[in-house]
């Protein structure tokens, strides 16, 4: 059948949107591959991303750390602060990174969420609080890529494991400090389960981690202060769960960030 030139250009025009829109659909949410091999499955672990309030995940195996804002729930937070004991802190003399096991190990001996699951502590962290979270080809376990919603700063960071640094697991309660408060004499075993529990991690903009360091609640909080009452239960749940005293100025500082 012949067409006019005006039919001709429509069905022209017709099948580039045609062609595009495939295109476009064909190449949703697909992105390259971090580490040079191909690109594996999508997978949104953290559904619409809502973070959840430390005072709903006492084991820390939901993703984020959102805000607590209603008089109530702050209430909650100080009731569970106060419960923290205090002392001084103690020398670092002796700490070593690797006195706490390798990093990150599968298999803190203690019992606690996700540990010997096949998979590394932090790539289970990637894992519960990335979005749009992809694997390796033929990986379950090794996330390549990712958007974070980071709760110390705010920002959305669109994460690849070629530029791993871009975000770090933060240990809340650092390592140092719990060494300083008591950690140094424990065994290896409980020393391996605090840097490893979920309770005690979270994926965080790389930058602000480093600022923190070793640092307790009283000489660094993070730079979003919707977060920092959220950040003082976090760091109260952990100190509970391993019966670690923190510094008086600490949970001062703890108490006054819920209102207290």
């Amino acid at each position: 059948m012949r067409h006019s030139g005006g039919s001709r250009r429509v069905l022209l025009a017709s099948a580039a949107v045609v062609a595009t829109g495939g295109l476009l659909a064909g190449c949703k949410d697909i992105a390259p591959p971090a580490d040079g091999g191909p690109s594996g499955s999508a997978v949104s672990t953290a559904g619409d991303g809502r973070a959840v309030s430390p005072l709903d995940n006492p084991d820390g195996t939901k993703p984020g750390l959102a805000a607590i804002t209603s008089a109530g729930d702050r209430a909650k937070a100080r009731a569970l602060i106060g419960k923290v004991a205090t002392k001084g802190r103690g020398p670092k003399t002796g700490y070593e990174r690797d006195k706490f096991g390798y990093a990150w190990m599968d298999s803190a001996p203690g019992g606690i969420p996700f540990s010997h699951n096949g998979c590394d502590s932090r790539n289970d962290l990637l894992k519960r609080d990335g979005e749009k979270v992809r694997f390796r080809a033929g990986s379950t376990c090794v996330v390549t890529s990712m958007t974070l919603r980071d709760p110390y700063t705010g920002k959305t960071i669109e994460w690849v494991k070629s530029h791993a640094i871009t975000v770090q697991i933060d240990h809340v309660m650092p390592l140092s400090y719990d060494w300083q408060m008591g950690a140094s004499h424990w065994d290896k075993g409980k020393r391996e389960d605090i840097a490893n529990d979920p309770l005690n991690l979270i994926p965080v903009d790389g930058p602000a981690n480093g600022a923190k360091s070793d640092s307790g609640p009283a000489a660094w909080l993070p730079p979003n202060k919707l977060v920092r009452c959220s950040y003082a239960v976090r760091f109260a749940q952990v100190s509970l769960k391993y019966d670690l005293p923190v510094t008086t100025a600490d949970k001062r500082m703890m108490l006054s960030l819920c209102g207290g």
